[in-house]
């Protein structure tokens, strides 16, 4: 039962984090247009389960009339609003102040503020501070997110498992963070990764949608595309054991997908994100509608 809708309201960002999911950064191509959006939430005004939406990117601050637009609309239809930023636009407490103003006085559920090594400068105070006084000052619900860069730890497993090296940090290996921080982090046989940690792939609560109508189960795994198919109708229709990835991935994790359909690969990952992503890349080309966009593999 879907719940939470989030946009992905721009793939455009003010930074180009090591992290990111989806392959954000300044030249990042692909931003909602107000019609979209407003199709968007037409087809969410048929669907009584989602009760939440989220406006991110990206950075949805980037484009701040069409995310008020999108807010304005949400509050219209019933729905909670929550928003995900790296604060940049925050120069100041006074400042801050100036951009929140108005989305308190709409009313906002949540102000998620990612502030971590990616997002900062060592020389500067951190606009993030200013946000979170601001939102304070204003009454808003605001949270920091903060992913931690990954790191080299000890198991404290079993005796068998003891002392060996296992990837501490948050950070999750999609995306940008597999070709810019794997490097000295210990693997793990590939045959070790035998289900999805993250994702509900049987029963999307939340799924992210894109400019281009993706709807994104787990970044760049989609459940079809809204442009073609009414999102409405996808969600509804929605059967993860006629996924041609999700299936897969439901009975053996990225391993049985690798299997699955004979990929050639590497022996040893860092993490089931990993070789999942790696998996799904070599699959693009027979699997464009799933495996979209391309952007957010990098390519």
């Amino acid at each position: 039962m879907l719940t939470g809708v989030h946009f992905l309201l721009t793939y455009t960002c003010s930074f180009e984090c090591d992290h990111c999911f989806v392959y954000s950064g300044p030249w990042a191509e692909g931003t909602f247009t107000l019609e979209q959006m407003e199709s968007v939430f037409d087809e969410l005004a048929k669907m009584e389960t989602v009760k939440r939406v989220y406006f991110e990117g990206g950075e949805a601050f980037l484009f701040y009339p069409l995310m008020v637009e999108g807010i304005r609309i949400a509050h219209e239809q019933g729905l909670e609003v929550g928003i995900v930023t790296n604060s940049y636009w925050a120069t100041g407490d006074r400042d801050a102040e100036l951009w929140l103003r108005p989305l308190c006085e709409m009313g906002i559920a949540d102000l998620s503020l990612s502030d971590d090594s990616f997002h900062s400068e060592d020389d500067k105070k951190e606009p993030t501070s200013y946000v979170l006084a601001a939102a304070k000052k204003l009454g808003m619900p605001a949270g920091v997110i903060s992913i931690d860069r990954p790191s080299v730890e000890i198991s404290e497993g079993s005796e068998q498992d003891r002392g060996e090296p296992v990837v501490g940090g948050s950070t999750m290996f999609r995306g940008r963070a597999v070709d810019k921080l794997l490097e000295g982090l210990p693997t793990r046989p590939w045959q070790e990764f035998t289900e999805c940690p993250y994702e509900e792939l049987k029963n999307p609560k939340r799924v992210h949608v894109d400019p281009y109508g993706n709807i994104h189960i787990c970044q760049g795994l989609s459940m079809g595309n809204m442009w073609q198919t009414p999102l409405s109708e996808l969600t509804k229709t929605y059967d993860y054991d006629s996924h041609p990835i999700c299936r897969p991935l439901v009975k053996g994790g990225p391993a049985f997908l690798a299997t699955e359909y004979g990929v050639e690969h590497e022996d040893r990952y860092v993490d089931a994100c990993h070789l999942c992503y790696t998996i799904r890349k070599a699959l693009l080309d027979r699997f464009p509608e799933y495996l979209a966009p391309r952007q957010v593999y990098g390519l």
